[in-house]
């Protein structure tokens, strides 16, 4: 792999090369805008894309047919406009049909309650679709499922009161427990948790019973439903009683739920979280990588971390095994296990962890987002824990092919570099914040200037870090339209000025920072830039320079100016009118 490459939905094009994460997660959105906008184009002006002449003729490569294509008002063209998951073309026809007296089977009428309750009664759009459980009914089957990337969590349409789901559901001569089960589901996925418990209490009532996929839904709202962490605990079991009354068998998606539920169950979580993997052991259920995922958020999470032993058999359990997306929330594994491997500060942890995500295609359970979440956590632990040799090496294979380092990162590389003693090297880290567009980062500025100006070093490193100042300085004075100006602080105007001062520039130590700015801002300069600006006065023999420092000195009241008169006149060849 080409260290210097980026990540290959970007074209091979500078322009449309990302320079740092937020360009990263721009572009690639960006990318899937324009595909959503190209489906949304097709879907709206069908007739100019119906042109399907190929040879040979290969109908799964033809494009799909958007269009309806029966007339009139019957339940066949009902059950087409449903297929083709028109939802208020589908609601409209239902009304149709209901006013002309004509009767609705139950099986279109659920199909039309399931196109409904997916799509939280808003029209389908591309991109819009969420992942949902599989095998659940042939009507859900035929709704496209997102990339098992995205979250679980729904992030769009709320539950309305009294929606076109809702009035259907209530104008139903029969409900079976199929329309019962659409509905709760439809609810919770849209955030209506309290409505989809009362719809259950009904389905008792009406002594149907729900399937798996509705106890899921409803375990994974009980953080909704109750506000004490053992009454959530205590719901969550009347559900699984509920379960078993009803003889229906729990699969992988029911524990996740659970254990998703029990992330948000404080010292409750952690006590039942072990039970609940004992639990899918014993019905010889194997676990995904969100089980994973719930389980070290519930036991590493905060100040009271459980020792290593648990996370080592994780790992080593997924070290065995190869995984296949089952639930939304396995994209989270590695992001959560890498978090956990930070807070315990082990490396030998990390090391195993991204021994497995490189495993197969383990990969593919990071999105660019995670991804960069990813790397960046091990980044930072390696700054944290490793040797300088080591951390650089990480450093020039990882930034821009697999991450873009954020701010702290960069920090955390500054901090390594003075812990290992190797300053020197600043100034090819000053090089990839101004390619990462950090340059304009006050706290990155003032770690740089503070670590450069700290000590001094040999001639060649502090004409590099005078060149490094000069740039920074260039910075501070940029007036773009879009960009508002950088204000200089005290400390920042030292160290430039310290910098210049050490590398033998004393004009534009004076002219440029010391009488300018210092005045301006109505900063004080420290004793150590006055001392410094006045030795390199006396190494490049400018006598009026070290006239002017003085009356700096005392124009602004300092302590030292006194000190610094009396080094002048013995230090300094002064004429009488000088003096």
């Amino acid at each position: 792999q080409d260290p210097t490459a980026a990540h290959y939905m970007f074209q091979d094009d500078p322009f449309l090369m990302p320079r740092n994460a937020a360009n990263s997660r721009l572009f690639s959105l960006s990318k899937e805008s324009g595909r959503n906008a190209a489906k949304y184009i097709i879907k709206q002006f069908p007739q100019y894309f119906d042109k399907t002449f190929a040879e040979p003729n290969i109908p799964c490569l033809m494009p799909e047919t958007l269009t309806p294509q029966i007339e009139g008002l019957s339940e066949e063209a009902l059950k087409e406009r449903i297929h083709l998951r028109r939802v208020k073309d589908s609601v409209d026809l239902f009304d149709q049909l209901i006013q002309a007296g004509t009767p609705v089977s139950l099986e279109t009428t659920n199909s039309l309650l399931d196109l409904l309750c997916f799509y939280g009664d808003g029209e389908s759009t591309p991109g819009k679709e969420d992942l949902e459980e599989p095998g659940v009914n042939a009507s859900e089957q035929k709704v496209p499922k997102r990339e098992f990337q995205s979250g679980s969590q729904p992030s769009g349409s709320r539950w309305r009161e009294n929606n076109n789901a809702e009035r259907i559901f209530k104008i139903m001569p029969e409900r079976n427990a199929h329309s019962y089960c659409t509905m709760i589901r439809g609810m919770v996925k849209h955030g209506a948790s309290a409505e989809a418990y009362d719809m259950y209490i009904g389905l008792l009532n009406e002594r149907h019973k729900a399937d798996v996929h509705t106890f899921n839904a409803l375990i994974t709202a009980v953080p909704y439903l109750k506000e004490r962490f053992l009454e959530r605990w205590e719901l969550a079991k009347v559900f699984l009683n509920h379960m078993a009354q009803q003889e229906v068998q729990p699969n992988l998606l029911t524990f996740n739920a659970l254990l998703k539920t029990l992330r948000r169950c404080g010292g409750v979580g952690r006590s039942m979280a072990l039970l609940v993997i004992k639990e899918m052991e014993a019905l010889d259920i194997e676990p995904s990588l969100a089980t994973y995922d719930h389980l070290l958020f519930i036991l590493y999470r905060g100040a009271d971390l459980c020792p290593s032993g648990i996370i080592s058999e994780v790992l080593d359990d997924v070290g065995k095994r190869s995984f296949t997306p089952q639930d939304p929330d396995d994209a989270n594994f590695f992001a959560t296990a890498m978090q956990v491997c930070c807070d315990l500060k082990d490396i030998k942890l990390a090391y195993r962890l991204n021994k497995v995500m490189e495993k197969g295609d383990n990969w593919k359970f990071l999105d660019m987002d995670r991804l960069n979440a990813y790397w960046s956590k091990f980044f930072s632990l390696l700054c944290m824990m490793e040797q300088i040799d080591v951390v650089l090496k990480w450093y020039k294979e990882m930034s821009s092919s697999l991450f873009y380092p954020t701010p702290k990162n960069i920090l955390d590389l500054l901090q390594a570099l003075d812990a290992a003693n190797h300053l020197e090297l600043i100034p090819s880290v000053w090089e990839d914040m101004k390619q990462l567009g950090f340059n304009r980062r006050q706290d990155l500025l003032e770690e740089l200037l503070s670590l450069m100006s700290r000590e001094r070093h040999p001639d060649e490193v502090q004409l590099a870090f005078a060149k490094c100042a000069e740039e920074i300085k260039a910075v501070h004075e940029q007036t773009r339209r879009e960009q508002s100006l950088l204000e200089w602080t005290g400390s920042a105007l030292g160290h430039v000025a310290l910098l210049f001062s050490r590398a033998g520039r004393t004009q534009e130590a004076w002219y440029v920072n010391m009488m300018e700015h210092f005045q301006q801002i109505n900063r004080i300069p420290t004793d150590q830039v006055m001392d410094e600006f006045l030795n390199c006065a006396k190494q490049t023999n400018c006598p009026d320079e070290a006239i002017k420092l003085v009356k700096l000195a005392a124009s602004l009241g300092l302590p030292s100016s006194q000190r610094l008169k009396n080094r002048t006149e013995k230090e300094f060849e002064l004429s009488e009118k000088q003096k």
